[in-house]
């Protein structure tokens, strides 16, 4: 697309996303994602109501009235965007791909982080690593992460999410907040995650079509892996082929489901005719 196209893309998620932070995930992404701790920053007048422990009593002494600390939250959080760019994400039969679903997530998460002043970053990955965005604080950053998920051509179609995480190890030597999104069609990953979830605060977040979870019959039908680019006619009048696929689909879900839970990190699984905003919201409640 061009530059003018691109821009107008750009700022109709930042206008739909931004709204979504400011007005809902802003304080939800808050409370479920605590700073480091508490430090002081001032003192005021003692109000009803106020916790008696608070009291400052060398200020209370010297202005012969009661005067409380006010402590606020240290965040200086982290949040790192793992994002998905392999040639699975360009599919879908609804009115979105999965690509612009997981666009419009990660836009809404970006916001939210830069809301609450956190650090953003991205990661983009397919069976290697496209592109890495160190973590940074401002809109102007959170504007550039939009356009590069918009615009950004890989070079692989195909995914290795095992090693998108170990190059997130050797990047991130601190704590943060990260979310994977992905269709996760994949395997191999769960013990790169469970070293991963020791030390992050990770969540996954699967985006896939309801076509994905099984074949209508349809006739001979040719396929396209869009990962491989191998084609193949697919007798979807058989039930043995049909049910053969919904068993392959949910084992990579089952796989996902454990992986995940087992190594102490966070689960979404959103389809692109879901509302995403409930699904996150939600999320946000459990947790917080």
């Amino acid at each position: 697309m061009d530059t003018k196209e691109l821009l107008k893309k750009v700022r109709k998620i930042e206008i739909k996303t931004r709204r979504l932070s400011d007005h809902i995930f802003g304080g939800e992404y808050h409370s479920t994602f605590k700073g480091r701790g508490m430090t002081f920053s001032e003192v005021r007048q003692y109000q009803f109501g106020d916790d008696v422990r608070t009291i400052d009593w060398n200020v209370t002494a010297r202005y012969n009235e009661p005067y409380v600390k006010v402590f606020e939250e240290e965040r200086e959080l982290t949040m790192m965007l793992m994002v998905d760019v392999s040639g699975s994400e360009l599919f879908g039969t609804s009115q979105q791909f999965k690509k612009e679903v997981i666009t419009e997530i990660s836009a809404t998460l970006a916001f939210s982080a830069l809301q609450n002043n956190d650090k953003v970053g991205l990661i983009l990955f397919s069976d290697e690593m496209e592109l890495f965005i160190p973590p940074k604080k401002g809109k102007s950053h959170v504007l550039r992460i939009i356009r590069e998920l918009l615009e950004f051509k890989p070079k692989s179609s195909r995914t290795n999410i095992a090693e998108a995480l170990k190059f997130l190890t050797n990047v991130m030597k601190k704590k943060a907040i990260v979310f994977v999104l992905s269709d996760f069609i994949a395997n191999d990953y769960d013990n790169t995650l469970r070293i991963i979830g020791n030390k992050h605060d990770v969540t996954g977040i699967r985006i896939y079509d309801e076509r994905e979870e099984s074949i209508p019959n349809l006739g001979m039908v040719q396929m396209e892996d869009a990962e491989t680019g191998t084609l193949q006619l697919v007798n979807t009048r058989s039930k043995r082929v049909r049910n053969a696929y919904a068993e392959f689909h949910k084992e990579r879900v089952d796989y996902f489901q454990n992986s995940f839970t087992k190594s102490g990190c966070g689960v979404i699984n959103c389809r692109v005719d879901e509302s995403y905003v409930k699904k996150l919201l939600g999320y946000f409640k459990r947790r917080g």
